[in-house]
C-alpha cells in the first residue's frame, strides 16, 4: 500500500482500524523510508510486477517521460499526503523493469540505492534527471551583509541533490568530479527515529559549471522550472563593474552586454 500504491499513512491506519503513528513505527521497525508529509514526488518499481510508477507535482516533468518513452498510458491526477493533488504515470513494462534491475536500481530504493551502470556519455543527462527529481536549483539574493555596506548584496547559487542512501550520493559526487573536475561537498541532516538524509551541494562558481555541463543544449528533456533558474547562468560570464566593494562575485554579470 505504501510502497506501491502510494497511499497515505493516514489512509493505511484508516483501512486497519490503527492510527497513522502505528503505521509509522511498522515503517521504520521495517527499515521502510518515510516520505515527507505533502504532494508526493517519488518514483519506485513494483515488488510483484514489471510496473514502473512515477508521481510528480510537475506534470509537464511526467509528459517529458511519456514523450521519451513513446507511451500511451495517460498521466494522471493523484493526491498526496494531506490531500494535496499530484500527478502520477504508472505503466507495465517487462523489458524497462527488467532492465532497471540490471543497472542497479530496485524496489524500495531509497536506502539500498548504490552505484549505478551509466555509461559516461550519458550522464550529464542522468544527472540533469536527478536534479530534476530529487534536487534543487536554489537561486536567492543575500542582503545579510547589506546593513554594512549597501553594496555588500550577492546573488547567491547552489545545486544540490538529496538522497537516503550515502553510497549513491558519494558515487555521484565521485563520478561528477572525475568528468567535470567539480567537486561539491555531503552533508548529512538526521532527526530522532530516521535514517540520516545525505546531501550533495555545489556553491556557485562550481554549479554554474555543473548547470552548463547539464543543459548542453536547449532542447535536452528537463524539467521546464528548473531550468528557467539556470537559464541566465548558461549565458557567457559578462564583467562586473570596476572597483566593486567586498568578496569577489563569481558571475556577479552573466550577460554585460544586455546590463550596459
Amino acid at each position: 500500500m505504501y510502497l506501491e500504491q502510494l497511499r497515505t499513512t493516514d489512509k493505511i491506519a484508516g483501512h486497519f482500524g490503527c492510527n497513522g503513528t502505528t503505521v509509522l513505527r511498522h515503517l521504520r521497525r521495517f527499515k521502510i523510508p518515510v516520505r515527507r508529509r505533502g504532494p508526493c514526488i517519488d518514483g519506485n518499481l513494483g515488488r510483484r510486477r514489471p510496473v514502473i510508477t512515477i508521481v510528480s507535482k510537475d506534470a509537464d516533468l511526467l509528459e517529458t517521460v511519456r514523450h521519451c518513452l513513446g507511451l500511451t498510458t495517460p498521466v494522471r491526477d493523484h493526491r498526496g499526503g494531506y490531500g494535496h493533488h499530484c500527478s502520477r504515470l504508472r505503466w507495465q513494462d517487462r523489458a524497462l523493469y527488467e532492465w532497471f534491475c540490471e543497472i542497479g536500481l530496485s524496489p524500495a530504493k531509497s536506502l539500498t540505492l548504490r552505484p549505478l551502470t551509466v555509461p559516461d556519455r550519458y550522464f550529464a543527462d542522468f544527472f540533469r534527471g536527478c536534479i530534476d527529481g530529487d534536487g534543487s536549483v536554489l537561486v536567492y539574493t543575500d542582503r545579510y551583509h547589506a546593513t554594512k555596506c549597501e553594496r555588500y548584496i550577492y546573488e547567491r547559487l547552489y545545486v544540490s541533490i538529496v538522497s537516503a542512501s550515502y553510497a549513491f550520493i558519494e558515487w555521484l559526487r565521485t563520478t561528477v568530479h572525475r568528468l567535470t573536475s567539480v567537486n561539491g561537498s555531503i552533508g548529512a541532516r538526521q532527526r530522532p527515529g530516521t535514517n540520516p538524509l545525505w546531501k550533495l551541494r555545489y556553491a556557485k562558481a562550481e554549479s554554474i559549471q555543473l548547470l552548463r555541463w547539464m543543459y548542453y543544449a536547449s532542447d535536452v528533456p528537463c524539467l521546464r522550472r528548473k531550468r528557467a533558474k539556470a537559464e541566465k547562468f548558461l549565458c557567457p560570464l559578462g564583467h562586473t563593474p570596476t572597483g566593486r566593494t567586498g568578496r569577489p562575485r563569481v558571475g556577479w554579470l552573466y550577460n554585460g552586454a544586455q546590463h550596459k
